[in-house]
């Protein structure tokens, strides 16, 4: 047995176990420990868990493990709260860039160290599957526009698509829009959560890109996203060809921290 420190973080509604591995310390947390770990019931719970560690090139490094108790890719929203947490334990000051599963990512955070904007890859490949949309953003996405999404039944319908001929093998991130006008709704089934999150990072990046491809708008825009957390924001340069200058912005605030033992 061994009692690990932790932060609880959430940005959007999207929840994360931040630990502080700089010494190593925590590097062989087995599939099972970080799913315990996340559970709702038995554990601290959260839709994810992170190591924060060092590296000689960037202030630091971002691992990133699935509820399940799996390595995952690119999860935007814990991009955007490590970066908050490397701020609260000094690592840096208003901005920052780190290393994650997909590559170097620069970001900004606010002064009180509550709102961060995150730059996501560059995009270019957007492919379609029937009416839907799939792209990755540092994680695969599926978009579907639908009407009354919020009498949809995401679970369902997600874990459908998610589980089907195409996509079971590797899984893939559901996301649902319906267009408000002056805003998008999304609602997301994330693969390795297994179930509708408040919300997704890189899925409110497909989404906003998505649409942007579909409307064949080009130049710079900022896209106002809302999720069952809360708000959030997506700026991206578009040239007809590939998106570049993408940030995921949006809150990222401690919730609690504590110790707990495993």
């Amino acid at each position: 047995m061994s009692n690990i420190p932790f932060f609880k973080y959430q940005g959007a509604g999207n929840d994360f176990i931040l630990i502080d591995n700089r010494g190593l310390e925590y590097s062989n947390l087995t599939e099972k420990q970080v799913n315990f770990l996340c559970n709702r019931r038995f554990g601290v719970g959260a839709d994810g868990l992170m190591l924060l560690q060092n590296h000689t090139a960037y202030d630091f490094e971002m691992h990133y493990y699935n509820a399940d108790g799996r390595l995952g890719s690119m999860c935007g929203n814990g991009g955007r709260c490590i970066v908050a947490f490397a701020k609260a334990i000094g690592i840096i000051n208003r901005e920052t860039n780190f290393l994650a599963v997909d590559g170097a990512h620069y970001a900004k955070i606010s002064e009180a160290g509550n709102w961060v904007d995150l730059q996501m890859i560059d995009v270019q490949d957007i492919q379609q599957d029937e009416e839907a949309f799939v792209l990755n953003t540092g994680s695969p996405h599926y978009v579907l526009e639908v009407s009354n999404l919020e009498a949809l039944d995401v679970f369902a319908e997600g874990k459908r698509i998610r589980n089907n001929n195409t996509y079971k093998e590797k899984g893939i991130n559901v996301n649902f829009i319906e267009d408000k006008g002056d805003h998008f709704f999304i609602r997301t089934f994330e693969r390795g959560v297994e179930d509708e999150t408040y919300a997704c990072g890189t899925g409110v990046t497909a989404v906003a890109l998505a649409k942007a491809k579909q409307a064949k708008t080009t130049g710079h825009f900022s896209k106002a996203i809302k999720v069952l957390g809360g708000d959030m924001r997506v700026e991206y340069n578009y040239d007809g060809q590939t998106f570049t200058e993408i940030f995921l912005c949006g809150p990222a605030e401690l919730v609690f921290s504590g110790s707990i033992e495993i």
